[in-house]
């Protein structure tokens, strides 16, 4: 649920761990925000969200969801360490089984480290098949992510969510109503209080930030990346859209990946010839 303040400095922040961008909006992301990282394919949305869960984890201790629906375990470990990421700083877990997660839990219950945790989307795939027939695929991959994160929130404590994609999510499931449909998802993550990072395929027009526009309004924050191209080179482009609670500079930045960290530089926009 969340939480009422009564004065400016009780708003506690996650960093997204971007160098030049954190600065311009305040330390970074409110506690308990439900984010949007908005863009096209190629413009590292999963590795920007994964550097917050994983500085988060390592620096201070915290506990860090990762749910890809399109990416294997392996694989995306690998892309990780490839990154040049020290896993060895925090602890990693892997659901793999969802009718024993409690006993998956119980070994790191009393850790004083960071915990990233990674679900296996076979497993999910396999507890599909388990629901009734009487459910909707719609219903059937909602409950069990809704489920799985309750489960770790209520016996491990959850403190950062990431979800990748919203875009795979709506190719798995069927939504009737989205509006409705997805007003009820944003409450539930509303409602569990873990800041929340939503990586979201744009459309190619670019005509909104996520498939069905709702979303753009039912967010925190929009973090969008995109690719520009600039004579022969292209150029990762990084902007805050919105954030509420947060004086945030809208400015667009350079993004760059450079000796395991990310930096913001201004110049993201390209020049007048």
């Amino acid at each position: 649920m969340e939480k009422l303040i009564t004065r400016k400095g009780e708003i506690r922040r996650i960093p997204l761990y971007v160098d030049g961008l954190d600065e311009k909006m305040e330390g970074g992301v409110p506690e308990g925000h439900i984010v949007l990282v908005c863009g096209a394919a190629g413009t590292m949305k999963s590795s920007v969200s994964f550097n917050s869960v994983y500085n988060e984890a390592a620096m201070h201790g915290k506990i860090g969801l990762y749910i890809s629906l399109e990416q294997s375990y392996p694989s995306l470990l690998n892309h990780i360490i490839n990154m040049g990421y020290d896993l060895s700083k925090v602890n990693i877990l892997l659901i793999n089984n969802l009718s024993n997660i409690s006993a998956q839990l119980e070994q790191i219950r009393n850790s004083k480290r960071g915990t990233l945790i990674f679900a296996d989307l076979g497993c999910i795939r396999r507890e599909i098949k388990d629901i009734k027939v009487t459910a909707t695929v719609n219903e059937g991959w909602i409950n069990v992510i809704k489920n799985l994160v309750k489960k770790i929130k209520s016996e491990l404590e959850l403190d950062l969510f990431v979800l990748d994609s919203l875009s795979a999510l709506y190719v798995l499931s069927k939504f009737e109503n989205p509006r409705v449909e997805l007003f009820y998802i944003f409450q539930f993550l509303k409602d569990l209080d873990v800041t929340t990072y939503l990586i979201s395929e744009m459309p190619l027009d670019g005509s909104r930030y996520s498939e069905f526009g709702v979303e753009d309004f039912l967010c925190d924050g929009i973090i969008h990346i995109r690719l520009t191209q600039f004579r022969r080179q292209v150029v990762r482009e990084i902007s805050i859209v919105k954030m509420r609670a947060t004086n945030a500079k809208t400015d667009v930045f350079s993004l760059e990946f450079k000796d395991g960290k990310f930096q913001a530089l201004y110049g993201g926009q390209n020049p007048l010839l």
